[in-house]
């Protein structure tokens, strides 16, 4: 496989991510600002699928609607004349301090109010690029102090902000569904939603669950401790994967927005074969864009901020590739089959057995050798994984 990046990857980028200025709490900006029509067509040189924003990274908060409708058609023009998309766009309510105490969730009703018809407004230009994925990410939506704000009714506030969402894409026959993304904390002390598990119990809480579903990304899950991988595979389960954002983390720290792999590599890597090739019997799992959410580093000139770009997809072709000598070494499938995933896969019960043939059965219990287990039946992970990181490194294959 030639590690060079094509449309049928579908990798994107923010235009937040390669437009990012490099300011940060402790200094002030290292690059200039990218406009959106040079970054598109640079992407598009680069083998990108599309590219991505807030609504304010495209047009400055507060302006007019002539400025706003001039920076729209200039990216549709863009689009038209590189080919490339707009799959995905969100709604910046976390910058203006007018978003310093949430906009959905805020404690001030008509900070709320703006902040529906600031979405309202970002959904129905998502229509118009054709964008099909709304992610909605409550970087503000939380608090520092406990006893700033009732969780559970900041939580109603945004149940009925994600059911009204949800009836206005029904009622204008908008093709677009939303993805939460989930952030333990950072900008906020604590943030609502704060990983994969808590926005899923979420979703089920709404009127039409059906429309929602989950933008996990790496540095979130991992700044928080969590296996990226598994959560993952806990939204693919669950049916919700509808986006997803790739970087890299190094540990539990603030979010770093690295390039992807430049992390934790080999959760990056079982994460790269989950998402091409499944299962144990292959088989795509996502076939959604490849989204880098990452930030150039504020080291890099604008000739740095393209090579990251270009590290990030040539970093998931690499694990691709990678990936896929693992699954066709027949060794690596001999291994697979000594770890009894095939045992996993097979119903505890046996069709048809009820639970009083199970406790009928002496075998399962009263005559099941436990002690076997001491010294014995060992399940044949850790030479698993070292195949896995022998593939990752180049040495089989």
């Amino acid at each position: 496989m030639s590690p060079t990046p094509t449309r049928e990857d579908r990798f994107t980028f923010g235009l937040w991510t390669i437009g990012w200025p490099a300011n940060d709490p402790f200094g002030s900006a290292t690059r200039a600002p990218l406009d959106a029509v040079e970054a598109i067509h640079k992407l598009s040189e680069l083998g990108a699928y599309g590219m991505t924003f807030h609504d304010d990274d495209l047009f400055p908060f507060g302006c007019s609607e002539a400025e706003r409708r001039e920076a729209i058609d200039a990216l549709k023009k863009a689009c038209e004349e590189t080919g490339m998309t707009i799959p995905m766009i969100t709604t910046n309510t976390f910058s203006h301090p007018v978003f310093k105490d949430g906009g959905v969730t805020s404690n001030d009703r008509a900070v709320r109010r703006f902040t529906l018809r600031k979405i309202l407004r970002n959904i129905d230009l998502a229509a118009e690029l054709g964008a099909t994925t709304f992610v909605m990410w409550g970087g503000r939506e939380g608090a520092e102090y406990d006893f700033s704000k009732d969780v559970r009714v900041a939580l109603e506030r945004y149940r009925e902000a994600a059911n009204i969402f949800g009836q206005y894409v029904i009622d204008q026959g908008y093709d677009i569904k939303f993805a939460i993304e989930p952030k333990p904390n950072e900008p906020r002390g604590d943030i609502l939603l704060p990983t994969v598990g808590h926005a899923l119990g979420f979703i089920e809480t709404l009127d039409h669950p059906e429309l929602v579903g989950l933008n996990p990304e790496v540095g979130h899950e991992q700044m928080a401790g969590l296996n990226f991988t598994a959560g993952i595979a806990q939204a693919l389960d669950a049916g919700k994967l509808f986006h997803i954002d790739l970087n890299g983390q190094r540990g539990i720290k603030y979010d770093q927005d690295l390039v992807f792999g430049h992390g934790d590599l080999i959760n990056a890597f079982s994460l790269v074969d989950l998402l091409e090739n499944g299962g144990p019997d292959g088989g795509e799992c996502y076939s959604g864009p490849r989204h880098f959410d990452y930030k150039p580093s504020r080291t890099e000139d604008i000739d740095g901020v393209w090579e990251s770009a270009r590290a990030n997809m040539r970093m998931y072709l690499l694990l691709k590739e990678r990936a896929a000598a693992f699954r066709a070494d027949p060794e690596v499938q001999e291994a697979i089959a000594a770890t009894k995933q095939a045992e996993l896969a097979q119903s505890t019960l046996a069709e048809g057995e009820s639970v009083a043939d199970l406790k009928a059965d002496s075998s399962t219990f009263e005559d099941f050798d436990a002690e076997a287990y001491f010294d014995g039946n060992g399940f044949g992970y850790v030479r698993l994984q070292q195949l896995a990181v022998e593939h990752l490194m180049g040495a089989r294959g």
